[in-house]
Order: structure tokens, then C-alpha cells, then sequence
């Protein structure tokens, strides 16, 4: 079982990248006349550029997990055995499902990075009326379920480094950015929806 579930999840990874970033991006631009990429990191050692070089290494490190979950590099055994395989299954698939829909929702306003001169319509219904950030919240989650599925080194990195990545992105780059954009509708829009998790981290605290 153990190649096998690295081979599981490769699967999943990959079709994953190409429906959230291959698949989306396709659509978007048929329908709104560009790709929604936006890959300029800003200059070095901005938190543009963090955020990209953290997301950068993930990609990297979450292909690695299932690679050396199948060749046998750096595996490692948690407790629980087919239980917690199945568990991270269902995780994998769940945060896929939530990244999916998010990006569905946001229609003409979705993204993959910030472009500060650009202004979006802010989104606010569907998944984004429990969390703010819900595209986020299925990639975690998403990560998460398949390290436990195939857990190896590599898939524990991807999923730390992913973490990171998300914090930064989020906290320096995309709360400023729409602070800025929408102002006062931003602000009551965070005061009473969680950050990640339902009713988890309402504070802008540092930001004006």
C-alpha cells in the first residue's frame, strides 16, 4: 500500500495543479480576456517576493512527497495505518473541493498573485461568507491530507513551508492590498469573518 498511496497521491496532486491553476486559468481568460496571473514578485526581498519563493518551494516540495513516497526516500510512519491513509484521503479531496469552488466564486476577481495598481470586486458570499481566505484554506487542508495519505519528509516540508508561504501571502501582501482597495468595506468585512477557519482571526491588527 505505501507506493501505491504515493501513486494515489501524485494523482491527486497533479490533477489538482491542473484544475486550480491550468483548467482556471483557461477559463478566466475566455472569459475575462486574461489568465488572472499576476507573477511580478516586486522587488527582492519584499513580502511579494517572499510570498512567491515560499509558494515557489511548496509546488516543488509537494511534488517531491509523493515521489519519494513511491520510491521509498524518506518515509515516515504514522499511527493509525489505513485509518488515517483514509482520513487523509478524504482531507486531500475536501481541501481540493473548497480551493475549487473558492476559485469559482471569485469569477472575474480571481487572481494568482496581486497586482497593486489593479482593483478587484470584493468577494463576499458563498465560501468567502464563513472565511476570508478560503482558496488558502483548501490548499492547507488539501496539503495536510495528502501527507497523511503518503507521509514523507519531503511532505511534511511542503506542507510547512506551504503554511508559511499562505501566512505571508495573506498577512503582508493581500490584507494590505484590499485594506487599501476597499477601505472601511474590507475592514467590517474582516471584523465578523475568520481568516482561515470559521470565526478564527478577525484582526487587521498593524494595518490601516
Amino acid at each position: 500500500m505505501t507506493a501505491l498511496n504515493g501513486w494515489i497521491a501524485l494523482a491527486l496532486y497533479l490533477i489538482g495543479l491542473g484544475l486550480a491553476f491550468g483548467f482556471r486559468a483557461v477559463v478566466h481568460l475566455r472569459r475575462n480576456g486574461d489568465t488572472g496571473f499576476r507573477l511580478k514578485a516586486g522587488a527582492a526581498g519584499s513580502a511579494r517576493w517572499w510570498g512567491k519563493l515560499l509558494f515557489a518551494v511548496a509546488l516543488l516540495l509537494g511534488l517531491a512527497g509523493p515521489v519519494t513516497q513511491i520510491v521509498g526516500i524518506g518515509r515516515l510512519t504514522i499511527p493509525g495505518g489505513t485509518i488515517v491513509e483514509g482520513i487523509g484521503l478524504v482531507l486531500a479531496l475536501l481541501g481540493m473541493k473548497t480551493l475549487l469552488r473558492a476559485q469559482r466564486e471569485m469569477g472575474a476577481s480571481w487572481r494568482v498573485g496581486v497586482d497593486p495598481e489593479e482593483h478587484t470586486e470584493m468577494v463576499t458570499d458563498g465560501t468567502f461568507a464563513m472565511v476570508r481566505n478560503p482558496v488558502f484554506s483548501g490548499m492547507a487542508v488539501s496539503s495536510v491530507g495528502l501527507f497523511l495519505l503518503a507521509p514523507t519528509i519531503a511532505a511534511t516540508a511542503a506542507t510547512v513551508v506551504l503554511l508559511a508561504a499562505i501566512q505571508v501571502q495573506v498577512r503582508a501582501v493581500e490584507e494590505p492590498y484590499l485594506l487599501a482597495v476597499h477601505g472601511d468595506a474590507y475592514r467590517d468585512y474582516a471584523a465578523r469573518v475568520g481568516r482561515f477557519v470559521p470565526g478564527v482571526g478577525h484582526s487587521l491588527r498593524g494595518l490601516r
